[in-house]
Order: C-alpha cells, then sequence, then structure tokens
C-alpha cells in the first residue's frame, strides 16, 4: 500500500479536529481504549454526544478552550491506502505550526464553515498550502447541516473561494460539502445533500494519485553520516532527496567537485542493485575520494543550482523579529552554512496578496528575500524537490529555529567556484568570515579605551564577526619572550590576524606607528580631543555602551561589515 500524508487547514471552529475524529471513527481506524477515553472526557465537559475532536486534541489547554494549538499527528489506514494525518490549529498567531504541519504533505483539507463562508484564515491558509507546494487541495464546506443543506449557499462558497484561489495558480481544488458531526459526505453518503455526486472524503483520500515525483527528479543524495567500521568499508550514508542511483553510476561529490562511480549501495537487510528516493542507503564508491556529513552527490549531467546568493520565500516563526544585521546558520538539508538576510523585497499580505515594503519580519509574517551565503549551497527550485529546495535559518547563539525558507524556482546565474584552502588569500577569508578584516585602534582616556575595547569585542561577536581584543595583557608574554617593543609586538600580533581574516580592536598607544598596517587595514577611533583619526567621539559623560554604539554605527555606514558586499568577494578563492 502506499502512503498519502495530508493535513488540515482552516479558520477556528471550522471544525478541523471534529472531522478528523468522524473520519478515524467512520473508518474504524480508533482503537476501543482511545474511544473509551474521549467519551470519559466527554462526559467531564458536557453532556452531550461524543466530541470526537478530543481524537486529536489532547493537550489540556486545547480542551480547555475547545481549540487546537499544536500540530497533532494520526495515523490510519483503510485496504487500499495508509495515511499520516496532520490536524493543524487554526488561530493566525499558530500560522507557524500550520506551516510546519503541512510542509510533508502530500493534500491538504481547508475547511469552510458554511454559516459564515470564505474567512481571513481560509485564504491565509490556501495561500501557504500553496506556497509549501502542496498539489492537492480539497476544500471541505463544513456544518451543512446548520444552513438547511442548501445548495446554493455551497455554491457560493466554491465561487468565492474560486476567486482567490485563481489568482495563486493552484489547480482546480475538489470541493466536497458535509458535515463533520454528524458524517455526511465523510465515510457515508449523505441522504440530506442528494443533489451532490462528487466523491465522499473517505474515497477521494483512497483515490487521489501520489505521484512519485521525488522518484524521477534528477539524483540528489546529501550526507548525513561517513561510515568506517573496518579498513575494508567506507560507506556514505543518507536518506535519497530525489532521484535514483544504481551499482555503476558516476556521481559528483559537491562541493569538492570530485568524480566517482558508485560500487555497491548497502542497506541493513542487505545490498541493492538501485535505490530511488525517499530510500535510507549507505553507498560506496568505487575511489577514495574525500567525501563528508553536508556534501552532496549528485549526477554529472544534473547538476543542482550552485548559489552563494539565495532568492526565496521566507516564513518567520520567531518571537524576536528579524534583525539584518544579525548572522544566522542556513541549514540546507545536512549542511550548514552562515548567512545573513542581505535584502527584504517585501511583505506579503496572504489576505490580500499585496506587496508591502518593509525592513523587518515579525512572527508569522512571509516575506521575499535575498540570503547571503558564506559558503555555496546546492539547490534546486522548492517546486521541483521540497528537500533540497527547503531550508531553515538557525539562531547561532540560542540555536532555536527562527525561520523556514522555500527557494524560488529563478535564481541570479553564479559561477561556481571551488575553494583551496591552500592558497587561499585575504579576499577568500573575508568571504569565508562573511566580513573584511580590520585593526580598530582606540584612542583615549585609558580606563575609557579598555571599557569600550571590551564592549566593542562582544557586541561585534554577537553579530556575528570575528572579532578578537589584542591588549597589553595579550602581548605582554611576547615581549617578555622576545624582549621586543610592546608595541612591535602588539602591531606584528594584529597583522597576522588581520592576514588570517579577524578584526582587531586594540586600546595601546601609538599602534599605528609602531606596526607595518597600511591606511586601509586600520581605523582610528579617537575619543579624546585632538590628533587624526577616522573616527572622533566627544565622550565627554558617555558611557562605554553609547561610546560602542556610535562606533558600531559609524562602521555599518561605512560598508566595512556589509554582508552583501564582502560575501560577494571570491576572486581570491
Amino acid at each position: 500500500m502506499d502512503l498519502l500524508r495530508f493535513s488540515t487547514a482552516g479558520s477556528v471552529d471550522d471544525g478541523k479536529s471534529t472531522l478528523i475524529g468522524r473520519l478515524l471513527f467512520d473508518s474504524k481506524g480508533v482503537f476501543d481504549d482511545q474511544l473509551q477515553a474521549v467519551a470519559r472526557s466527554t462526559v467531564n465537559r458536557s453532556a452531550g454526544p461524543i466530541d470526537l475532536s478530543l481524537l486529536t486534541d489532547g493537550l489540556r489547554a486545547e480542551r480547555e478552550q475547545g481549540i487546537t494549538i499544536d500540530v497533532a499527528y494520526r495515523y490510519f489506514h483503510t485496504p487500499s491506502r495508509k495515511f499520516i494525518i496532520a490536524d493543524t490549529p487554526g488561530h493566525e498567531q499558530y500560522t507557524r505550526n500550520m506551516a510546519t504541519g503541512a510542509s510533508t504533505a502530500d493534500l491538504a483539507i481547508v475547511l469552510v464553515d458554511a454559516r459564515y463562508g470564505v474567512l481571513t484564515q481560509s485564504r491565509r491558509h490556501t495561500f501557504i498550502a500553496a506556497l509549501l507546494g502542496i498539489r492537492h487541495l480539497v476544500v471541505a464546506v463544513n456544518k451543512m447541516d446548520l444552513v438547511d443543506w442548501r445548495q446554493a449557499r455551497f455554491e457560493q462558497i466554491v465561487s468565492d473561494y474560486l476567486a482567490f484561489s485563481d489568482q495563486l495558480g493552484l489547480e482546480a481544488p475538489t470541493f466536497i460539502p458535509l458535515s463533520a458531526l454528524l458524517g455526511d459526505n465523510v465515510v457515508e453518503p449523505s441522504a440530506h445533500m442528494p443533489w451532490y455526486r462528487g466523491p465522499l472524503l473517505l474515497h477521494h483520500l483512497e483515490t487521489v494519485e501520489v505521484t512519485g515525483f521525488e522518484a524521477s527528479a534528477p539524483l540528489r543524495f546529501p550526507v548525513q553520516l561517513v561510515i568506517r567500521p573496518d579498513l575494508d568499508f567506507r560507506g556514505f550514508a543518507g536518506q535519497l532527496a530525489a532521484g535514483q542511483v544504481q551499482v555503476g553510476d558516476e556521481v559528483v561529490c559537491l562541493p569538492a567537485g570530485t568524480r566517482s562511480k558508485v560500487a555497491r549501495i548497502a542497506t541493513y537487510d542487505g545490498d541493492l542493485q538501485a535505490a530511488a528516493a525517499p530510500a535510507s542507503v549507505t553507498v560506496l564508491l568505487e575511489d577514495e575520494i574525500d567525501v563528508s556529513r553536508g556534501d552532496m552527490l549528485v549526477h554529472p549531467e544534473q547538476l543542482p543550482m550552485i548559489v552563494r546568493e539565495l532568492d526565496a520565500k521566507l516564513v518567520w516563526m520567531d518571537g524576536q523579529p528579524l534583525d539584518l544585521a544579525r548572522p544566522y546558520l542556513v541549514r540546507h538539508t545536512s549542511r550548514s552554512v552562515r548567512g545573513r538576510v542581505a535584502k527584504l523585497a517585501h511583505r506579503i499580505d496572504v489576505n490580500t496578496l499585496e506587496h508591502i515594503a518593509t525592513d523587518t519580519l515579525n512572527l508569522n509574517e512571509i516575506a521575499q528575500v535575498r540570503l547571503n551565503l558564506a559558503q555555496p549551497l546546492y539547490v534546486d527550485a522548492y517546486a521541483d524537490c521540497r528537500a533540497t529546495g527547503s531550508f531553515v535559518l538557525i539562531d547561532p547563539l540560542t540555536n532555536a529555529t527562527v525561520a523556514a525558507g522555500m527557494v524560488d524556482r529563478h535564481q541570479s546565474p553564479q559561477p561556481h567556484v571551488h575553494t583551496d584552502f591552500r592558497r587561499l588569500d585575504r579576499a577568500g577569508r573575508a568571504a569565508l568570515h562573511g566580513h573584511r578584516a580590520l585593526a580598530i585602534a582606540l584612542e583615549g582616556p585609558p580606563e575609557l579605551s579598555a571599557r569600550v575595547a571590551a564592549e566593542l569585542e562582544i557586541r561585534l561577536l554577537q553579530r556575528g564577526i570575528q572579532a578578537l581584543r589584542v591588549d597589553a595583557a595579550f602581548a605582554h608574554p611576547l615581549t617578555v619572550a622576545t624582549a621586543a617593543p610592546l608595541g612591535e609586538v602588539a602591531a606584528s600580533l594584529i597583522e597576522r590576524l588581520i592576514e588570517a581574516g579577524h578584526v582587531v580592536i586594540s586600546d595601546l598607544p601609538r599602534l599605528a606607528e609602531a606596526g607595518r598596517l597600511t591606511p586601509a587595514d586600520l581605523v582610528r577611533v579617537s575619543m579624546s580631543e585632538g590628533g587624526s583619526a577616522d573616527l572622533h567621539i566627544d565622550a565627554g559623560e558617555l558611557s562605554a555602551a553609547a561610546v560602542v554604539t556610535r562606533v558600531l554605527t559609524w562602521l555599518s555606514d561605512a560598508g566595512l561589515f556589509a554582508g552583501s558586499a564582502m560575501l560577494g568577494r571570491g576572486a581570491g578563492i
């Protein structure tokens, strides 16, 4: 039997959980002990009939409020097919939960309350279903019993819904009038709606075609683990994200670009001659080439898009808004790279589909963005392959997932450049770090300079900058060992650190005179009157934190740490 994954969506109180409960109950997909527990819970809440929504709404807060808060998964099967159901919330503040539940679905059921018609959340969830590439859509017009089973009401809702869905370019949805509470047109046909001649919900779920799209796509095999139990076995384990592979196939390992042929395809149950997505296998190659976790095996004539700038749609999932100045980790298949949101093209109003100018994103908002990446990623359009067309953003400080992204079909052509780490120059290091190297010399009262240096180091590190503070205590051991003057030792240290791509902060006096730093390598910040400096700050009564804020603002305005500018420099790689 094949498998169908589907999710429910729609506005609050449209009856999503009740519909799933009815589907499970009428299809004999509920165990007796589950039904007894739901019956006891129903008695505790009311004296009415058994509340089938409790089969999915299991959290205490959900049962107290009568709403769905988190995604609930249920599993059942019929003689024709296996099913995995994701019951997702309807409230706007839980949009991220809905997106999570629908991200793996082949089909979405959008419920519409027959009394109220197409609401804001109905449109919102339809848009997200379209964004997530769900190919099959069922619009279940629920609670037909509350509108006297009227055909005219059903047809009006169909017309209103199509007016919106046609703007998204969706294939024609399947419309089914039903009553989840009473079971009409869910598993059994309704005696109250003889005018409806379409399929029953369960029959449609059993017969809708689930295409094996991933298996027919180009090969994409992200390596998750290198297995080396002994000298005679070196295999690369992972799940086939797309495509097929067989023994004897020539493959290319990205990012190295080295080629080899498949010698074996090993599994727990024995070797295979061929495997197709979404199988999990271990691939052994004929040659001893360098392959590690995060690499990807592909066929040489079917390469993915190789990008350092990535255009995508982004769903923001964190309570803290997007900060364009902050770096994030971009998690794509089994690979993680540093990146920044370099451009917010527009925010998308999911109710009107209007494009709105913005400079940040808040919880549950969706936008068109451009990411700059410290290292290349190997992607496909999300519409072509979900596994290699999707990614998440992770806050490197908290490890929290802050956003989910879908790669656009059209990307700017970008030549693929292999990094030769044996000949990595300063421009190459700047591209890897996401910023240029620099020495910041602080001049002013010693106590204030020391506090500013310490605070500036912390603030730069929080922004993802490779920052290091070099002061007298840092350089002193080398002055003892070499008997060289402090300024000369410090300048030599800073010069080497700059060659390594770091941003170095120092409050040592007369730094520039003692070393061989060029003006392009050095920024002078004066916190006292007089003298020659790139930036003068009349410290006065300012705190160290206030001085640091002014320094950072000046550096940002000067474009010294602009990810979009520096990440594009790849000439020296």
